[in-house]
């Protein structure tokens, strides 16, 4: 038992010891901090309330000192089917005040059109303890690469929506690529974005078959505008200027230009629209899978005239109407199943059948413009599987879309196209002072 004692006074003598050289530091130096005691508790992976008993603990600060936390932000993204009022209260927005940022917003911008992808930021004001959110401050979200709209909760508690343009420059960049096996990509590697490619597709789709007129070695040439920010950073990517398709050796190019009337297109050295009166293919990113003339028919088994061509495609995909004019009919119709056929003039009707559904508002006698979506790829009527079948009719009787000359669309003359020559030799000269991006040739967008 004394030796026991003896052993515990030892001990406290040596923490006491050890306690004020802590305290004093060493003799001749500065006093060392408060040494800090690791409180021990339970051990817990992803409950932080847990596992906030195991910390380092130092000075206590008072328990009124605020936490240093502003705001919390939380990004949402809408999916298929989502509306803006279900995203902010399954965020945990109050229903009522959800409905009051999105009345503030609807001043500029319409709710209604968000499409999956799309995000917003909201914003929340800390809880108590400033370790959680509390109340909804607000959102913010950018429409679109030039503007950022804010919506804040006001000292009242109503909502104030703004808008901000971006500060941006518009700059032009230069690209080129031979193909190899498609012009989709070529264009992909020398770094163009989707959307440029696109538009490049469609202004040549009048003229040219993808599927048949390309061949490995020919190659392209383009021009178009890039948005930049303030930092520099590519926002965007705009309008084709300039571009140049060599097939099988022939240089075809297209030079953007808007008429005194304010009709921009795509016109060729001659001052000819690219533009014609009907769509060879009226669908994007198709393959032709039947054309114009005598096959065997995949359903009733025997050879027949087949007077249209079939593009094949997943299901849901747009349909565009071939040009502009008036709805005949629109219904199902037999074999053809969901059925369109619209009369361009007095010469010339498309027909559009299998669709799976028809483009909301759609009726006899609406009229329609070229390249708006009427319907959707699907496989209605008699059909083994989802696909378009489009036909070209002129004077009540069907054509091949491929092989019929196109009714030619706008030509320039006089004084357009004096001015049209005037930006054409402007185009031309951007063109050649231009480098090749190599940041467009690298990918970086």
């Amino acid at each position: 038992m004394r030796v026991t004692r003896i052993l515990a006074v030892a001990v406290l003598s040596a923490a006491l010891l050890f306690t004020r050289f802590a305290a004093d530091g060493p003799a001749g130096g500065p006093a060392a901090p408060p040494a800090s005691t690791l409180i021990p508790g339970s051990l817990s992976l992803g409950t932080p309330a847990a596992a906030a008993p195991l910390q380092t603990q130092g000075p206590r600060a008072p328990q009124d000192t605020p936490v240093n936390k502003t705001s919390f932000t939380q990004t949402l993204r809408a999916g298929p089917g989502d509306t803006l009022s279900g995203m902010l209260t399954g965020a945990g927005i109050p229903r009522t005040e959800a409905l009051g940022a999105i009345a503030a917003l609807s001043k500029h911008y319409d709710p209604h059109r968000i499409k999956p992808g799309q995000e917003f930021t909201v914003t929340f004001q800390p809880g108590p303890g400033g370790v959680a959110p509390g109340r909804f401050l607000g959102l913010t979200l950018t429409p679109d690469f030039k503007r950022l709209i804010t919506v804040t909760r006001t000292e009242d508690g109503r909502f104030r929506a703004s808008t901000v343009k971006k500060s941006l420059t518009r700059r032009l960049a230069r690209a080129s690529g031979t193909i190899k096996q498609s012009l989709f990509d070529a264009g992909t590697r020398a770094g163009l974005p989707v959307s440029v490619l696109i538009e490049m597709i469609r202004a040549y789709s009048w003229d040219v078959d993808f599927q048949r007129d390309i061949y490995p070695g020919d190659s392209f040439e383009i021009m178009f505008e890039r948005f930049h920010d303030e930092r520099g950073t590519v926002v965007h990517s705009g309008r084709i200027v300039f571009i140049a398709l060599t097939l099988s050796g022939t240089r075809r190019a297209l030079y953007r230009h808007t008429t005194g009337d304010g009709q921009t297109d795509y016109f060729d050295e001659k001052g000819q629209s690219a533009r014609k009166a009907l769509l060879r293919t009226p669908i994007d990113g198709a393959r032709l899978s039947s054309s114009f003339g005598r096959r065997r028919h995949p359903v009733l088994g025997y050879t027949r005239m087949h007077r249209g061509l079939d593009f094949r495609a997943p299901p849901g995909t747009p349909i565009y109407a071939a040009g502009k004019g008036i709805v005949e009919y629109v219904g199902r119709n037999g074999a053809f199943g969901r059925y369109v056929r619209i009369r361009h003039n007095s010469t010339y009707s498309t027909a559009y059948a299998h669709m799976r559904r028809f483009a909301k508002g759609l009726g006899k006698g609406k009229r329609v413009e070229q390249g708006q979506i009427i319907g959707y790829v699907g496989s209605s009527g008699r059909s083994t599987g989802p696909h378009l079948h489009y036909e070209i009719l002129r004077g009540g009787r069907q054509i091949n879309p491929l092989t019929v000359t196109m009714p030619a669309g706008r030509r320039l003359k006089g004084w357009e196209m004096s001015r049209f020559r005037y930006a054409m030799s402007k185009i031309k000269r951007q063109f050649a002072d231009l480098a090749i991006d190599l940041a467009v040739a690298g990918g970086s967008e």
